[in-house]
């Protein structure tokens, strides 16, 4: 029987700067060969400081560094055809000055936003004309409306973004995270376009 070997490339991956890669570290393997275990640390690609933040495995590279070691295995790769290596980078303590000022940048924005919505919509009059419907009284503020709308409009958003600070209401994902999810496929296809050995060859 013919010796099989099949790898299937993890997408993405996360090591330390100067990180030694082994095929175990950017594959599962699997196969019908007795010790396959002498291919899982296989070394295959050493990080160093040109890497920067990142690197791309590309499996067709992979595969000719396999067969040179390997000449009498035959291999198979399955799945995606490159691995994203993220290079860890020591990283600076956090700024709480900077961190305070976002926040509240990013609060009064925010207030500043539902505001001027509100103004665009003449909320404050449909408020008024509910209540007259609700009541038959004309009223300037009616803040019997206005108090449960604005504690509802909070409790909706905390709803819509499913999470309390780090707790999770169920398993199904946030509009906020499908986005960050199709932000972060649409980064992968660039870096696998502009940091791929084989791309970079061919311009």
């Amino acid at each position: 029987m013919e010796e099989k070997i099949y790898l299937r490339l993890k997408k993405r991956i996360t090591v330390d700067a100067n990180h030694l890669l082994k095929l175990s570290d950017v594959a599962y393997i699997t196969g019908n060969i007795p010790d396959i275990s002498k291919i899982y640390h296989l070394k295959i690609y050493q990080i160093t400081d040109k890497d920067k933040n990142v690197s791309v495995i590309d499996g067709f590279l992979l595969l000719e560094q396999l067969i040179q070691v390997y000449p009498a295995i035959s291999f198979e790769l399955v799945g995606t055809n490159q691995t994203i290596v993220d290079i860890k980078k020591q990283r600076k303590k956090a700024n709480i000055l900077v961190i305070t000022s976002i926040w509240l940048l990013l609060c009064i924005g925010s207030a500043m936003a539902i505001m001027n919505f509100h103004y665009d919509v003449s909320m404050m009059e449909v408020q008024q004309s509910l209540a007259y419907m609700l009541t038959g009284e004309k009223v300037d503020k009616p803040l019997w409306l206005q108090i449960p709308y604005s504690f509802g409009l909070g409790l909706g958003m905390v709803l819509f973004f499913n999470h309390i600070f780090k707790k999770r209401f169920n398993e199904e994902p946030s509009p906020l995270e499908v986005e960050m999810f199709n932000y972060q496929q649409d980064l992968d296809a660039y870096l696998i376009c502009h940091e791929n050995v084989i791309t970079k060859n061919d311009k």
